[in-house]
């Protein structure tokens, strides 16, 4: 052991920095003062070690006593598959000691068998369903998961008996090849529905996940219902039964859509496969729970015909009701790092008026689900081209003629009816150019914003002005003036800004834009 210790003389000191910022100097000499044994009061421990999970585990791990009298704790914590152990020399040998893996207390126990079992029971299933490295809100996603999988699976298996009972109330009156040819059409018209659906809002999958994605669960619930309905008009149950199938699978496409784009959130360690594994187990075991559940609810009720088929109406709607909650509620667990215009808005208004980036967590809880349509607010944004059948402003005709090769965007104003009223508005467009870069967008926005943030200031006045179809040269030149202001505000913020979105873990490559947004020009130099 002394050769593998061995110090030379011309190094008695090294320095070791631990959590505080002075050095501390530890003796060579003094702390082997024995070739065999070290003394446990020379050697100082902090507890500034850290483990990659987050956790702290030798918080109160110099609280109690090891065995025997020479043992000499090493400032070494081991944590693997969530056990914790330290490092001991006891004068002879190195061992590696089991502590008490619990919050706040790590205590070195050794006959609470009980609580050890307990312990590596919980850690199993935990290591079973949960990855190893996710972030905090993972576990509320999970949680809310569990809720909306398991009633799902009950309802779906309530309909699915509901629509055998329908075909065999039809028995009489229809041969079982019939029925099976039923069966088959429905299936077969769901999946052609399906392919329409997901070729025609492929880009809503990446712009509006969480929207499209509770809208199609609604969608599903719906579809569930219309199941129920077979036994009640089973004349109708092709009808019924396709419908629904188009319903369910139009759902199916948006979740498996939407599915990688969600556990990429969570995978802040790269490790996308792991949490789509854990992401599977977990839908097959809380299907499973559901499936349970809805059996569990047969065999109390099978002595009771009568209310047994009428169980299926008195349940879906308090089922729909809690699937539905659990899967809004598990939305707002998930983070999405991406920019889309809307996302990228919110964090550019938040700098404007705060001067700093808000998270991915503080733009979700503003860019919610929003299933419904929001109020109309002042001077919109939206990035495209001008639509030549509204009337065009002349600031958008300026715009355009002022437009050089070293520009790959500009920024004008468009009139759009709103509403079933269909009320005039004003707005501001970002026409953006072939070619252009992930950051000329940005700034395109960003200057955007600028401009809006001013006609906000002044609403009263720009507001009379954009009304009038003929501008005077002052508020020409005025205009003029807004648009270059904005403009240099916008390339000094450029590079501080996409630091610190880079550092608060935006993904800012690039930006996810709708097929509308998408829209690009072309510029021609006569």
């Amino acid at each position: 052991m002394q050769s593998f210790l061995y110090a030379p003389s011309n190094s008695h000191y090294f320095p070791l920095q631990w959590q505080s910022r002075e050095i501390k100097l530890i003796n060579l000499n003094s702390v082997f003062k024995k070739p065999n044994k070290f003394s446990p009061k020379t050697l100082a421990f902090t507890n500034s070690l850290r483990t990659s999970i987050g956790s702290n585990p030798e918080e109160g791990l110099d609280q109690g006593h090891l065995p025997g009298e020479d043992a000499a704790r090493l400032p070494v914590v081991i944590r693997r598959s969530g056990r914790v152990s330290r490092y001991v020399w006891d004068g002879s040998c190195l061992r590696l000691l089991g502590v008490d893996g619990g919050a706040g207390s790590f205590s070195i126990d050794f006959n609470d068998g009980f609580r050890q079992l307990f312990r590596d029971a919980s850690l199993g299933i935990r290591n079973f369903f949960i990855p190893k490295q996710v972030p905090d809100n993972y576990m509320g996603y999970v949680k809310w998961k569990l809720l909306h999988r398991v009633f799902s699976s009950a309802s779906q298996v309530l309909a699915t008996q509901a629509m055998f009972q329908a075909i065999g109330i039809g028995y009489s009156q229809s041969l079982p090849s019939a029925a099976a040819l039923n069966w088959v059409l429905k299936d077969g018209l769901g999946r052609l529905c399906r392919c329409v659906y997901t070729a025609s809002l492929a880009s809503a999958f990446d712009t509006n996940l969480k929207r499209v994605r509770f809208a199609t669960s609604v969608l599903f619930s719906l579809s569930i219902g219309l199941e129920l309905l077979t036994p009640a008009i089973p004349k109708y149950f092709l009808l019924l039964a396709s419908v629904a199938n188009i319903a369910k699978q139009i759902s199916l496409a948006c979740y498996l859509a939407t599915a990688s784009a969600v556990h990429r959130s969570f995978a802040i360690a790269d490790n996308l496969g792991e949490v789509s594994a854990k992401a599977q187990i977990q839908s097959v075991c809380f299907d499973n729970l559901g499936l349970m559940l809805a059996a569990l609810l047969n065999m109390l009720f099978k002595s009771n015909q009568r209310l047994l088929a009428g169980l299926p109406f008195i349940l879906y709607p308090i089922f729909s009701a809690v699937d539905l909650f659990g899967i809004y509620q598990g939305l707002k667990h998930v983070h999405l790092q991406t920019l889309t215009k809307d996302r990228l808005e919110i964090i550019l208004n938040t700098w404007i008026d705060l001067r700093y980036v808000p998270s991915p967590a503080e733009v979700s809880k503003k860019d919610g689900i929003n299933l419904l349509s929001k109020g109309m607010e002042f001077c919109p944004i939206r990035i495209g081209f001008l639509n030549t059948e509204s009337q065009i402003p002349k600031l958008s005709m300026m715009a355009m003629h002022a437009l050089t090769g070293k520009d790959y965007y500009f920024i004008c104003m468009e009139k759009f009816c709103s509403g079933f009223s269909r009320t005039t508005l004003h707005g501001l467009l970002l026409c953006v150019r072939e070619g252009a870069e992930t950051a000329d967008v940005i700034m395109g926005l960003l200057q955007a914003c600028y401009i809006r943030k001013v006609l906000l200031l002044n609403q009263n006045r720009w507001g009379i002005n954009l009304e009038v179809s003929d501008y005077s040269d002052s508020d020409l030149k005025e205009w003029i003036k807004l648009v270059d202001d904005s403009k240099q505000y916008s390339e000094a913020d450029m590079h501080l800004l996409t630091d610190e979105m880079e550092g608060m873990g935006w993904a800012i490559k690039n930006i996810l834009l709708s097929m509308g947004e998408q829209a690009r020009y072309s510029y021609v130099d006569n």
